[in-house]
């Protein structure tokens, strides 16, 4: 086996929902420079665009509301074929369960869940078709662990963790790979009320064992690898860059 093509992505189409900036962004422009076609999605179509622009020929920009699942099935029927696809959107409303209203929880579930389900499908449905794919979502770490403030977006990671691993049980014996990349905490713009707190920011730095943040570059790297051949045999896993966050207990640094 020659190993150099391992991560090569050439002859690929990638559709990275949510490339308009943070890792989304990240994502496209890895895949692109390992050879993939890039379709750049956002709903901010200037923002895709922008994307799309960074990475050059290889690149388009299409702009989609993952909210309207008619709109989406028109994006699988357009963009076909897809080798790749990529999905990153969500939302948190960071607020105490006593707190919060049944609107926010409806915005929550909506964009984290729901849309995740639809673009699942819909895609994975002519991967099925096809015989072959890669289907990348986000979690978080918080699928896993969670604090005060973050239950009903934790719920939303669980349960899509749990959705993609039913997902790769079910479309894996057409050929089609399901997986999930968990980050820890990233500067985004998701994270950015977490950032404008020096405090908050500086325990969640402590936490990781690299005493920082992760940069979304720090992220696009697991993505090329569960959309190329170096992860062939790779399906219904969780994929943790978190910096050790889950790994460790953190609390304490005991002597000698």
């Amino acid at each position: 086996m020659d190993y150099t093509d391992l991560f090569r992505l050439d002859g690929r189409r990638a559709v990275v929902v949510g490339s308009g900036s943070g890792i989304g962004r990240e994502a496209a422009r890895a895949l692109a420079a390992h050879g993939a076609e890039v379709v750049a999605v956002d709903l901010d179509q200037a923002a895709a665009q922008l994307t799309a622009d960074s990475i050059g020929t290889s690149a388009t920009a299409y702009r989609l509301d993952v909210l309207d699942d008619a709109a989406i099935m028109r994006a699988a029927a357009e963009l076909t074929p897809v080798d790749v696809l990529v999905f990153t959107p969500a939302v948190n409303v960071r607020k105490r369960l006593l707190d919060y209203t049944r609107d926010e929880f409806d915005r929550v579930i909506s964009l984290n869940l729901r849309a995740s389900f639809d673009l699942i499908r819909t895609f994975g449905a002519a991967m099925v078709e096809r015989g072959s794919g890669s289907i990348i979502g986000f979690a978080s770490i918080r699928a896993v662990t969670v604090e005060p403030g973050q239950g009903v977006y934790a719920a939303t990671k669980a349960g899509l963790v749990q959705l993609m691993r039913t997902a790769a049980a079910e479309l894996g014996p057409s050929g089609v790979r399901v997986n999930i990349v968990a980050p820890g905490v990233v500067d985004t713009a998701l994270t950015a009320p977490i950032k404008a707190d020096s405090e908050w920011y500086d325990a969640y730095a402590a936490k990781s064992v690299f005493r920082r943040w992760g940069k979304p570059e720090e992220v696009a790297g697991a993505v090329v690898y569960l959309a190329s051949d170096a992860a062939s045999y790779v399906t219904g896993s969780v994929l943790m860059v978190d910096g050790g966050w889950t790994a460790i207990d953190g609390r304490f640094d005991p002597p000698g």
